[in-house]
């Protein structure tokens, strides 16, 4: 094996971190080399030169394509990250030479982007109109590796204790429960009670099955003595989420904030039940010893500042910045 060190500080060129990112991400020499505007020679011999540094096989060729060997993952975990450290420096440099005060990437849950993140962006905005912020809607599973990666800089959403690792920082800001939900021509919205035997036997878009809210809302289901509901579509978007709460109609399970905030708005209704499960907070996640851009900062104390505002609001709230 060759001297990894060397080969990562001193030999391996910009064009070869976007050569093995692509090869990963196309897992095919010919997508990739038309991605790249090259020959397909011209990829294969730059991935040769490579493997040829490193002393070791990056990629498994046949016939139906490239695939990343185990050190070849590695490798590309690293490529990814150095051109996304390459990429925010260059929008860092862009936006102080347009005098605009930077750029902020985070991936956020469905928990905390419509009033936690907003009011807080909104917060941002008022501090600095021209900031930049990239939000990236998804579940931990998803955004974790971008935010490893440094393809975010940091993500907002529920503090899920299986998630906990040395190489992340934790902070959390709100409390924040669930409750179901109906769109307001929904038969269920004009009850003055619902059970849950009732709302077993309705259509229900939920979260994915490895969602702490989707494992609670089960055993809610289970206590009573009664199976879950079996007419399921399943997704951590907010937009997919509120999509099919209209169309199907069906029944949702939002946090209580998010629910109020677009109840106020007419989109939803919140049913008349109580859903006794306990859940993680909701909190900030950045990587540990990671250098924030002076945006991410930014960001981060809005974000304290409308947690703030919000638990000292009155139940059920979701005031405005």
């Amino acid at each position: 094996m060759s001297d990894i060190d060397r080969v990562l500080r001193s030999n391996l060129k910009l064009r070869h971190l976007q050569l093995l990112v692509a090869l990963d991400q196309f897992r095919h020499v010919g997508r990739v080399a038309e991605f790249l505007s090259v020959t397909q020679p011209a990829v294969s011999k730059t991935l040769a030169e490579i493997e040829k540094l490193f002393g070791l096989v990056l990629f498994d060729r046949s016939p139906r394509g490239t695939v990343p060997t185990p050190y070849g993952a590695t490798v590309v975990r690293f490529a990814r990250s150095v051109l996304a450290d390459y990429d925010r420096t260059r929008d860092e440099i862009a936006a102080v030479a347009s005098g605009a005060a930077g750029r902020t990437s985070v991936g956020a849950m469905v928990v905390a982007t419509p009033v936690l993140l907003a009011q807080a962006v909104e917060r941002l905005k008022a501090r600095s109109s021209q900031t930049t912020v990239f939000v990236e809607e998804g579940d931990l599973t998803r955004l974790l590796p971008r935010l490893r990666v440094g393809e975010l800089d940091l993500f907002v959403g529920r503090l899920e204790p299986g998630y906990a690792s040395p190489d992340l920082e934790t902070e959390a800001l709100l409390d924040e429960p669930m409750c179901i939900v109906v769109h307001p021509g929904h038969p269920l919205s004009a009850h003055a009670k619902v059970d849950w035997p009732t709302l077993a036997e309705s259509a229900w878009v939920v979260p994915p099955p490895w969602a702490a809210s989707r494992i609670k809302l089960n055993q809610m289901f289970y206590k009573h003595g009664i199976n879950p509901p079996a007419d399921l579509i399943e997704s951590a978007s907010f937009l997919v989420t509120l999509t099919f709460v209209r169309e199907r109609p069906a029944i949702g399970f939002l946090a209580q904030g998010v629910a109020r905030h677009f109840e106020a708005q007419g989109l939803l209704k919140v049913l008349p039940i109580h859903v006794p499960i306990e859940l993680p907070p909701v909190g900030i996640i950045t990587m540990r010893g990671r250098l924030r851009t002076p945006a991410s900062v930014q960001l981060v104390d809005c974000l304290r500042e409308t947690a703030t505002a919000l638990r000292s609001g009155p139940p059920g709230r979701r005031r405005r910045g």
